[in-house]
């Protein structure tokens, strides 16, 4: 190490930093943004009408606790306000949990398949991060409780999982949970929660009422169409949450998230109406591609896994082809899956135009 310069804690050069989808076509043509999982309906009007009342109080500081966003949150899930904290995304939250109980020495266990995020978090906290394999592109309980050792001090399980839209019931949830000692924090990441429409479905929230090493996390940047302004929430036992109040940045979640979030939550009917379009073209999405020889992952996401057969038919070669007429999706190397892409739901016109494109692709016509 060079000591004519400041240098990171040791193990930070370590860690893969993470890459987001690309977002840009050729120059020229409409883009089709596919990659994210963004909702192709957009925000709540509400919410956007909340913003434009900020016009006068941007040299206001924002509500240190956002009390006005986690009543809102409360009031439309029944729980008690005191038990949520905000973040600047379910980034930030997950990244707190990381500070508050992983130090070095310390192990977190994630999924095969996981968000890319998880091992971030962990490595910059200066633990180790412990992969449990998955089982048909699917949380594999006793994989998972295979890997807990003494020095096991949180579990991150997303469920739905990004980006294979697979799902543990919540049986499974439970028996991984019932099997974990009492002192490892169980983080459940449902981000896609809203979207599942499964009876052996829980996001986790009756888990948290009734442990004390649970942990929710959600988010706004999925269904309700608010990723510009970044904003998560966790639901957590009061110890927890108030081990993270104690790091958190000072006013993490700024005046226009607040106002945007606590008015988009609010608007149930939205919400029905993303969960309603999303019923209507993941299965048609799925199916059609099915028809022209790909493997999909099932899914309960707003978005799908789409498997490749081959080197002809590769993942890289389609991605090239939708880029250049526009329709970006993701490539997911860095998830572990080199011959695939993940598509998220789009409008009538994008899912329809992307199932036109890889038709041709799939019979050899790349015009």
């Amino acid at each position: 190490m060079s000591k004519n310069r400041p240098e990171p804690k040791p193990g930070i050069l370590n860690i893969a930093a993470y890459v987001p989808g690309k977002s840009a076509a050729p120059a020229g043509i409409k883009t089709a943004k596919l990659s994210s999982n963004e909702s192709p309906l957009g925000p709540s009007r509400s919410a956007v009408d909340a913003l434009g009342a900020l016009n006068n109080n941007l040299h206001e500081y924002p509500d240190a606790s956002a009390s006005q966003l986690r009543q809102a949150i409360a009031d439309t899930h029944g729980l008690n306000a005191d038990n949520i904290i905000c973040g600047n995304g379910s980034d930030d939250l997950l990244s707190m949990l990381a500070n508050a109980y992983l130090g070095p020495g310390d192990e977190a266990i994630h999924t095969e398949h996981g968000f890319l995020y998880y091992p971030i978090v962990i490595g910059a906290a200066g633990a180790k991060a412990v992969i449990a394999k998955e089982k048909d592109c699917q949380a594999d309980v006793d994989a998972i409780l295979a890997c807990v050792s003494e020095k096991t001090r949180i579990v991150f399980l997303a469920n739905p999982n990004n980006p294979t839209g697979t799902y543990l019931p919540n049986s499974q949830v439970r028996r991984l949970h019932e099997a974990l000692p009492r002192d490892v924090l169980l983080v459940i990441d449902a981000a896609y929660a809203e979207y599942v429409q499964r009876n052996d479905y829980e996001s986790g929230l009756e888990l948290v009422s009734n442990n004390e090493n649970v942990v929710m996390t959600r988010t706004f940047s999925k269904i309700h169409g608010l990723a510009s302004l970044r904003i998560g929430w966790a639901y957590a036992p009061a110890h927890i949450i108030d081990a993270l109040n104690r790091i958190r940045g000072p006013f993490n979640v700024n005046s226009a998230a607040i106002a945007a979030g606590t008015a988009a939550i609010a608007d149930t009917a939205h919400v029905q109406n993303c969960v309603i379009h999303n019923n209507e073209w993941l299965p048609w999405v799925s199916e059609q591609l099915e028809k022209i020889g790909l493997k999909v992952t099932p899914s309960v996401g707003n978005f799908i896994l789409i498997h490749f057969p081959g080197e002809k038919y590769s993942a890289d070669a389609a991605d090239n082809l939708l880029t250049s007429k526009g329709y970006i999706l993701r490539a997911v190397t860095g998830y572990g899956f080199p011959n695939a892409l993940r598509m998220t739901i789009g409008t009538e016109e994008e899912n329809q135009s992307v199932v036109e494109i890889l038709t041709m692709f799939m019979k050899g016509s790349n015009s």
